[in-house]
């Protein structure tokens, strides 16, 4: 799966590259500058699947356990409307 960003959150991340690049780098660059935008497509192409794979391991270990548990924690008993007779012991 190709990880991509909505047109506004790439215009986010493009400026928080930018001031990343100028305030850690001493690098100024403009807005559409293309190194800036290069590094942006590097980034979801080379690291964003890791970043993808480890999200959708972490939500397939969180739904996992709450499946495993699903029929002791939404368990509700069946028949109940009428009353029991008393068990006669002998």
């Amino acid at each position: 799966m190709t990880v991509t960003l909505t047109g506004e959150a790439r215009k986010q991340a493009l400026a928080s590259l930018r001031r990343y690049c100028a305030q850690e780098l001493d690098l100024e660059l403009d807005e559409g500058d293309i190194r800036m935008i290069g590094l942006l497509d590097f980034i979801l192409k080379e690291i964003g699947p890791s970043i993808y794979n480890g999200a959708v391991a972490d939500a397939g270990c969180f739904l996992h356990a709450r499946l495993a548990d699903l029929e002791a924690t939404k368990f509700e008993p069946e028949f109940t409307y009428w009353p029991k007779p008393p068990i006669r012991q002998k």
